[in-house]
């Protein structure tokens, strides 16, 4: 511009453009669709490997766990890929089955995550405090009168505990029939998903536990298969680009 003359009003209220913001839509419907099968597996092998049934005393449990301490590390490892992975994997199952069946996918929902947080957040189970009585060398005595008489009358454990297999049992029930009938997936595998979890607290033995358990990962690779079908714009909104000031 000249010294003395005026700025053009046409082009000195022009914004610069922006960059379009960047799509990651794919990034999070690739990354569910991995996520959804590992936690219900993770939690198949703890089963196929625990030395004790789910319901062996916390002394029992410290016993078995002192003969077997090349497991510990093992089971510690596969129940929190569980733990962290479970609430994910809940909703990679939402997150597919939702349009095809919005209001059974509602219900199973609520259902499983409010279990799932639930026993996340409240529960202490034996299985961790048996870890650490062996690996850290507790009274075993004074460990299991922490496990058998405060824990299992704690009235939050038992509500938590409560919630926890009604999210697995009635829960991911909901949420296999809404994979089946939203047919984004094999029905079968909303079928597995239902009888995987729904049976799971009925099986004798924690090797049939584990096996009911690997029905259950079946059905979440259903999600799995949905999702990585699934093109970015049936997954989500694209993003909004940012608004420009004048």
């Amino acid at each position: 511009m000249q010294p003395g003359t005026r700025p053009d009003p046409a082009t000195s209220d022009r914004t610069p453009p922006t960059a379009p913001p960047r799509d990651v839509r794919g990034f999070w419907r690739v990354l569910l669709a991995v996520i959804a099968p590992l936690p219900m597996l993770a939690q198949a092998v703890y089963y196929l490997l625990s030395p004790v049934d789910g319901g062996a005393s916390f002394a029992e449990t410290v016993t078995a766990y002192t003969a077997n301490p090349q497991l510990l590390d093992v089971l510690r490892l596969v129940g929190a890929v569980f733990v962290v992975g479970l609430p994910a994997a809940t909703f990679a199952v939402i997150w597919a089955a939702r349009r095809g069946a919005p209001r059974l996918t509602s219900f199973g929902a609520f259902i499983s995550l409010f279990g799932s947080f639930s026993g996340i957040a409240l529960i202490t189970g034996g299985g961790p405090l048996a870890y650490y009585t062996v690996r850290s060398g507790l009274d075993v005595g004074a460990m299991t009168k922490l496990s058998d008489d405060v824990l299992e009358n704690d009235p939050v454990q038992m509500v938590a505990g409560l919630l926890f297999i009604l999210g697995i049992v009635i829960g991911l029930l909901l949420l296999g029939l809404a994979l089946w009938r939203s047919r984004v997936a094999p029905a079968w595998m909303g079928i597995a998903l239902a009888v995987g979890g729904f049976t799971h607290p009925f099986l004798p033995g924690h090797v049939a536990q584990g096996v009911g358990l690997l029905v259950a990962a079946a059905g979440f690779a259903g999600a799995s298969y949905a999702l990585l079908r699934m093109r970015n714009d049936d997954f989500d909104l694209p993003a909004l680009r940012p608004a420009t000031s004048k």
